[in-house]
C-alpha cells in the first residue's frame, strides 16, 4: 500500500460510508508524480475532481503532514483514459453540457440544510421557488455573509428540480466569466449562448463579482432577458443586495429587484449546534456536549470553515489513538483561534459593544460610572482579553486605567455574572459572534 492510499483509508474513517464510496474510492494515488510537497490524485471525471478538490484538499494535505512532516499541494486530475466516460446526468458538468444538471452537490439538499431563525425567510423563498420554478419569485436574490448556506440552498433547488427531470445549470460567476471569454476569444458564441440559455433553471453563485465587468454584464443581460421572457426561473446569490453591489450597471440591477430578495443572517447559537450536531450525525464524528459548545462559540459563523474544523479534529484524533475531549479539541484548533484574535481590534470590540448595548462608544473609554456604561466597559474589556492577543497591561492603557489590575478586576465581575446569569452568558458569545462576522 503505497502512502496515497493510506491516506486515503484513513480518510475513510473519518467520513460516510456513502460519500466514501462515490467519491473517495475512485481516486488513485500517482506515486511518479508526486513528490514531498506535491501529491497527485486521479479521478475519473471533473465533476469528482473538483468535488474532493474544493471539499478535501485541506483534511488530505493535513493527513499527509502527519505522515512526512510537509504539507503538500494537492491536485486532483482527471484520467486521460476515462476522461471521456459519460457519468449520471444529475452529476455532469458544464464543460461536458449535459442535459440535466451541471457542479451540483448531491448532498446539498434541503433535507440536509439546518433551519433557524437567521435563515428561515431563505429557505422557505428556496423551497418554493424549487417547488414552483417560474411563477412565484423570478429571479430569487439569496444574500449573505461567506459560508451562511448560499451555494447550499442554491444547489438545493438544483437538485430538486433534477429530480424532477429538469435541465439546471450551476455555475459561479467567475465560471461563467471564463466561458463567455474563452467562447469570444474562439469565435463560438453561438455555442455559449445555446447553453446558457437552453436550461429550465439557471443558478449563479457570487454574482457580485459582475461588478464593473461590462462586456459581461451586457451579456448577462440578455441571458436573464432570454431565461425571464420564457418563464424560466432563474436564482442568484451574492455577499450582498444589488443596490450595494458597485459597478452594476442600472438595468441589471433593477432586474435583480424583480422578484425577491432573501438575506441569510449569522446563525445565532442554537443554529450553529444544531448544524455541528447534524455535520457530526452525517459524517459518523462523535463529539460531547461540551465540545461541540466549544466549537460553536469561538468558530465565528462560516459553516464552511466550522465543517473543516470538525473533520480535522476527527482525523487528528483518529490518527493519534485519542478521544476528542474539550482539552484535546482546544489544542487542535489553537492555531486557528490565534489567527482569528490577531485580525479582531479593540476598536471593533468597542464598536460593536456600543451599538449592541446602546451605548456611545466615546462613553466606554470615558470615566463615565453610569451602570449600562460600566457594564458596556466591563464586557467590552472581557472581549479585548478574549478576542485579541492583547496584554492586560495594553487593554488597561486603551481603557484609560491605572493599571493592569483594574483590567483584572473588570475580567473578575465578568465572571461572577456569567456564573449567574445564563442570558448572559449568550449574550457575550453573540457579541463574539458578530465581531467575528463584521470583521470579515
Amino acid at each position: 500500500m503505497n502512502l496515497g492510499q493510506k491516506i486515503l483509508y484513513e480518510l475513510k474513517k473519518e467520513i460516510s460510508q456513502i460519500e466514501y464510496e462515490r467519491y473517495l474510492k475512485k481516486l488513485v494515488y500517482d506515486t511518479k508524480a508526486s513528490r514531498s510537497n506535491y501529491a497527485l490524485f486521479h479521478a475519473p471525471n471533473p465533476f469528482i475532481a473538483k468535488w474532493i478538490k474544493t471539499k478535501y484538499s485541506d483534511i488530505l494535505a493535513h493527513l499527509f503532514e502527519l505522515h512526512t512532516q510537509v504539507r503538500p499541494t494537492i491536485d486532483i486530475v482527471v484520467r486521460k483514459s476515462e476522461s471521456k466516460t459519460s457519468e449520471k446526468p444529475t452529476v455532469a458538468s458544464v464543460e461536458k453540457q449535459s442535459k440535466k444538471s451541471t457542479h451540483l452537490n448531491p448532498s446539498l439538499t434541503f433535507d440536509s440544510f439546518i433551519v433557524g431563525d437567521s435563515n428561515q425567510f431563505a429557505y422557505t423563498t428556496a423551497k418554493s421557488v424549487a417547488e414552483k420554478p417560474g411563477k412565484l419569485y423570478n429571479p430569487l436574490f439569496i444574500y449573505g455573509g461567506v459560508g451562511l448556506g448560499k451555494t447550499h440552498l442554491l444547489q438545493a433547488i438544483g437538485n430538486y428540480r433534477v429530480g424532477l427531470g429538469d435541465t439546471v445549470i450551476y455555475t459561479t460567476l467567475e465560471q461563467f466569466m471564463n466561458a463567455f471569454t474563452s467562447h469570444l476569444r474562439s469565435q463560438t458564441m453561438d455555442r455559449f449562448r445555446d447553453k446558457f440559455r437552453a436550461c429550465d433553471l439557471l443558478l449563479i453563485d457570487d454574482i457580485q463579482f459582475l461588478s464593473r465587468k461590462e462586456q459581461t454584464q451586457e451579456e448577462f443581460f440578455h441571458t436573464f432577458n432570454e431565461l425571464h421572457n420564457a418563464h424560466k426561473q432563474i436564482v442568484i446569490t451574492a455577499d450582498r443586495p444589488p443596490n450595494k453591489i458597485a459597478g452594476l450597471v442600472d438595468r441589471l440591477r433593477t432586474r435583480f429587484e424583480w422578484g425577491l430578495l432573501a438575506d441569510i443572517q449569522p446563525p445565532g447559537l442554537e443554529t450553529k449546534i444544531a448544524i455541528i450536531e447534524k455535520k457530526c450525525e452525517l459524517d459518523g464524528i462523535r463529539l460531547n456536549k461540551e465540545v461541540v459548545h466549544y466549537i460553536a462559540t469561538h468558530m465565528g459563523d462560516n459553516i464552511r470553515e466550522i465543517e473543516g474544523t470538525l473533520i480535522r479534529i476527527n482525523a487528528m484524533a483518529s490518527m493519534l489513538g485519542q478521544e476528542i475531549t474539550l482539552e484535546f479539541a482546544k489544542n487542535a484548533i489553537k492555531d486557528q483561534l490565534k489567527e482569528k484574535k490577531e485580525s479582531v481590534s479593540i476598536d471593533d470590540i468597542v464598536k460593536i459593544v456600543a451599538r449592541e448595548l446602546n451605548v456611545k462608544p466615546s462613553d466606554i473609554t470615558s470615566k463615565k460610572r453610569t451602570k449600562n456604561v460600566v457594564n458596556a466597559r466591563r464586557t467590552a474589556i472581557y472581549l479585548a482579553r478574549h478576542l485579541t492577543p492583547n496584554s492586560m497591561p495594553q487593554i488597561a492603557v486603551y481603557f484609560g486605567m491605572k493599571d493592569h489590575s483594574a483590567v483584572s478586576h473588570a475580567m473578575k465581575k465578568i465572571d461572577e455574572i456569567i456564573e449567574k446569569d445564563e442570558n448572559f452568558k449568550v449574550l457575550l458569545e453573540e457579541l463574539s459572534n458578530k465581531i467575528h462576522t463584521e470583521k470579515k
